[in-house]
C-alpha cells in the first residue's frame, strides 16, 4: 500500500455478505492466518483494508475493531466487521509510533529555534554597523570569512523553514508538496556545499597561504555552493518532477506512519547520501589537517590553544554531526536518530551562540584574530 507496509506471506482474505455491510458485531469473527516463520508477537498485527484512506485517498491499512492473538505457526484476528483482512509483518528495529512522535516534536522545536536564532544572527550582522565603531564594522563585514558564514546561515534558514513546512504541506495538494520537497532538497544540498566552502576557506587561512589570490573568490564560491545545487534541483524538478512528493516514514505499526514532502526516488536519495558523504569526508580531512597545524604551532603562539578550540567547534558545528546519518543500523539506530535530530536541528542555535561570542571579542584591537 502507500504506507509501504509488509503483508505476511502476501495473503489477503476478503469476507462479505450479500445482504450488505457488516460492522459493529458484538461477537467478533475469527480469521486465522497460517505461516511457517518464527514471529515475535509484537511485530505481526491484524489489519483490514480501508478504501479511500491515506495519502491521496488510495486507501491504507487499519486495525480499528481488530485484535491480534498468536499461536505457534498461526496469527488469529478477532474483528467486529467484514472486509479484506491481512497480517502486517513489521521489520525488527522499526521506530515505534511514540518514538516517531517524539523525534518529530524534537525536530520541530529544534528547527524552529534554529530558524529564529539564524534570523536574529543575520539581522545582527546587517545592523552591526550601529553596534560598534564604523572602522571595525567595515573591516568585519568586508571579510570573506564573515560573508561565507552569512551564506551558510542563509542556507540553514532555507533548510529549516522548508523542513518545518514539509510535514503540514504533505496533507495538501501534490504540486505544493513537490515544490516544498524540492526546496528542502535544495536547502540540504546548499548547506552541505557551504559547509565544504567553510572547510576550504578555513584550510586556506590556517595553512597561511597568504600569497594565493583567487579572483572573484566569493563569487565563485556562490556559484558552486548556491548555483550548482539549485541548478541540479531545478533540472530534476522540470524533467522528472515525480522525484519529489509524498515520503512515508514507517513505524513499527505500519498503519500509523508519518508523511512528509521529500524525495520519492531511491537513486536520487542514494546520490544525495554519496554527495553528503564526500563533503563530510573532505571536512574531516580538513579538521585533521587543522589539528596537525595547531599542534605544531601551539608552542610558538600564546593564543594557539584558543584558536584550537575555535576551529574545532566551528568545524564540528559545520559538518561533523551530520556524519551520524551513516550509523543508522543495528543497536546504533535509535541513539543515532535522537543524537542526529537534537544536534542538527539545533545547529542554528549553536552557530548563533558562537557568533555572540565572536561579537564580544570583535571589539577594537581583536577583530583580526577572532573574525579570521
Amino acid at each position: 500500500d502507500a504506507q509501504n507496509s509488509s503483508v505476511l506471506n502476501n495473503d489477503v482474505l476478503g469476507a462479505f455478505l450479500q445482504s450488505g455491510r457488516v460492522a459493529g458485531l458484538s461477537r467478533p469473527v475469527q480469521i486465522q492466518f497460517w505461516h511457517d516463520m518464527v514471529l515475535d508477537a509484537s511485530n505481526a498485527t491484524c489489519v483490514f483494508w480501508q478504501p479511500g484512506a491515506g495519502t491521496g485517498g488510495t486507501g491504507s491499512w487499519s486495525r480499528e475493531g481488530c485484535e491480534t492473538t498468536h499461536r505457534e505457526g498461526t496469527v488469529i484476528c478477532h474483528c467486529n466487521h467484514l472486509t479484506y483482512f491481512a497480517v502486517l509483518l513489521i521489520p525488527a528495529g522499526a521506530l515505534s509510533p511514540a518514538q516517531l512522535a517524539s523525534l518529530t516534536h524534537i525536530s520541530t522545536i529544534g528547527c524552529s529555534l534554529s530558524a529564529a536564532a539564524i534570523l536574529c544572527t543575520l539581522l545582527l550582522c546587517c545592523f552591526f554597523s550601529t553596534l560598534c565603531p564604523p572602522r571595525s564594522c567595515r573591516q568585519w563585514l568586508k571579510d570573506n570569512t564573515t560573508r561565507i558564514h552569512m551564506h551558510l546561515l542563509a542556507a540553514l534558514l532555507l533548510l529549516n523553514c522548508s523542513f518545518l513546512l514539509s510535514t503540514p504541506l504533505a496533507a495538501g495538494a501534490k504540486g505544493l508538496c513537490q515544490v516544498t520537497a524540492a526546496l528542502l532538497h535544495a536547502g540540504l544540498l546548499c548547506v552541505l556545499a557551504w559547509m565544504a566552502a567553510e572547510a576550504f576557506h578555513l584550510l586556506l587561512l590556517l595553512v597561511k597561504v597568504y600569497n594565493v589570490y583567487i579572483q572573484h573568490y566569493l563569487l565563485k564560491l556562490c556559484l558552486c555552493a548556491w548555483g550548482l545545487p539549485m541548478l541540479a534541483v531545478a533540472a530534476v524538478f522540470v524533467f522528472k518532477r515525480d522525484t519529489y512528493g509524498y515520503h512515508n516514514i514507517s513505524s513499527s505499526e505500519g498503519y500509523r506512519n508519518m508523511t512528509m514532502c521529500w524525495l520519492t526516488s531511491s537513486p536520487v536519495h542514494y546520490a544525495t547520501l554519496c554527495y553528503a558523504g564526500l563533503i563530510l569526508l573532505f571536512n574531516t580531512l580538513v579538521l585533521v589537517r587543522v589539528m596537525m597545524i595547531l599542534r605544531r604551532i601551539r608552542r610558538q603562539r600564546g593564543q594557539a590553544r584558543k584558536d584550537w578550540v575555535t576551529v574545532l567547534v566551528l568545524t564540528c558545528l559545520l559538518g561533523t554531526t551530520w556524519g551520524l546519518a551513516f550509523f543508522s543500523f543495528g543497536v546504533f539506530l535509535i541513539p543515532q536518530l535522537y543524537l542526529f535530530t537534537i544536534l542538527n536541528s539545533l545547529q542554528g542555535v549553536f552557530i548563533c551562540l558562537w557568533y555572540l561570542t565572536l561579537h564580544r571579542q570583535s571589539r577594537p584591537g581583536s577583530v583580526s584574530n577572532t573574525s579570521r
